[in-house]
């Protein structure tokens, strides 16, 4: 993980702040994801049987497909974050000299 090469990080609050929202972030695509796979599995149910299937019939309904992604493999890898280079500070800052 990136924490692991930037200790500095770990102790800072705005990049556990940020951590915390991405996870948040998976969660609800996560559960979303869910929650429409889940409904298509019921329309699709209800679309099949009997005595609801002659209404979806009449009209025009049909079975959904299921959620896919095309390229699962490429989009289940994590993104890559550069925090890049830590800026270096001016002298007068980094001897505690004020300008």
């Amino acid at each position: 993980m990136v924490s692991e090469n930037y200790p500095q990080l770990k102790s800072d609050a705005s990049f556990r702040d940020l951590q915390a929202q991405l996870e948040g972030t998976e969660n609800r695509i996560a559960v979303a994801r869910n929650r429409y796979i889940k409904s298509v599995q019921e329309f699709n149910v209800t679309v099949r049987s009997f005595p609801s299937d002659l209404t979806a019939m009449m009209f025009g309904f049909k079975t959904k497909p299921n959620f896919t992604v095309e390229n699962e493999t490429e989009i289940a890898k994590p993104p890559k974050v550069d925090f890049g280079p830590v800026p270096a500070k001016p002298q007068g800052e980094a001897q505690g000299v004020a300008k």
